[in-house]
């Protein structure tokens, strides 16, 4: 009698957390030649501060002195790792910069709690692949374009004009990524989101993003924004 045999492959084990860090820290270096020596520099100042204030304060006592010298390698790991995830944010955001759905992966990942917004864009030229993507938040109401400005502008005032429609009193800001000089970084989209002076308070903010959502159209039939942190860096021709 044949043996049987298990037919449900079994799912590729998952990295280390170690191994999962060493990815981030090579795809970083890779898109970011800077990142190594600010992650030096961040470890390395903590340590000699730790080494000096163990020299001065228990030059006579072992035990403090170690305990000096632990807590700056312990702080200078700790500064390099916080800075190694930022950069390695900002090197997988560089990655996706430019393509359709970028800044659907900004609104989906980065916003902070007090801010909504969906990675479906609320308008798209089907041609141009150029989008506006809407959230809302203490600031009001953001729309964000993707593409030259000189192409979206009129889709950004179109969406105002809708926006304005259902909600005169709530602010309505636009911000531009794309190909323009003073347009904003794509890594830079959370942070301005953020410095919007507040207008709205926590369940006015529900109401709107409800109001807006309850009104809006059918998901419109394009792909949805690439999530920056669950990609893989590209191997080496």
């Amino acid at each position: 009698m044949a043996r049987k045999t298990d037919a449900t492959p079994k799912a590729p084990k998952e990295p280390g957390r170690m191994k999962q860090m060493w990815q981030v820290f090579k795809m970083t270096r890779r898109y970011d030649k800077n990142a190594v020596w600010l992650m030096a520099l961040g470890f390395a100042v903590p340590v000699l501060v730790g080494v000096a204030l163990a020299l001065i304060f228990s030059r006579d006592n072992v035990f403090a002195l170690v305990m000096w010298i632990l807590a700056g390698v312990l702080a200078g790991l700790l500064i390099a790792l916080v800075i190694l995830g930022r950069r390695a944010e900002r090197a997988a955001y560089k990655q996706i910069e430019g393509q359709p759905g970028a800044v659907g992966a900004v609104l989906r990942s980065s916003l902070k709690r007090s801010w909504r917004g969906s990675e479906m864009p609320v308008a798209v030229n089907g041609k141009t692949q150029d989008a506006v993507y809407r959230a809302v938040g203490r600031g009001g109401v953001v729309l964000i374009s993707e593409g030259p400005r000189s192409r979206t502008n009129k889709m950004l005032e179109e969406e105002r004009r809708k926006v304005l429609r259902i909600l005169p009193n709530v602010p309505v800001t636009f911000l531009s990524v794309g190909p323009d000089a003073d347009a904003i970084p794509l890594h830079r989209v959370a942070a301005k989101m953020g410095r919007i002076k507040p207008n709205l308070t926590k369940p006015e903010v529900v109401a709107v993003s409800n109001r807006l959502t309850s009104l809006s159209s059918s998901p419109l039939p394009i792909p949805k924004g690439i999530d920056p942190m669950r990609m893989r860096p590209q191997r080496g021709r």
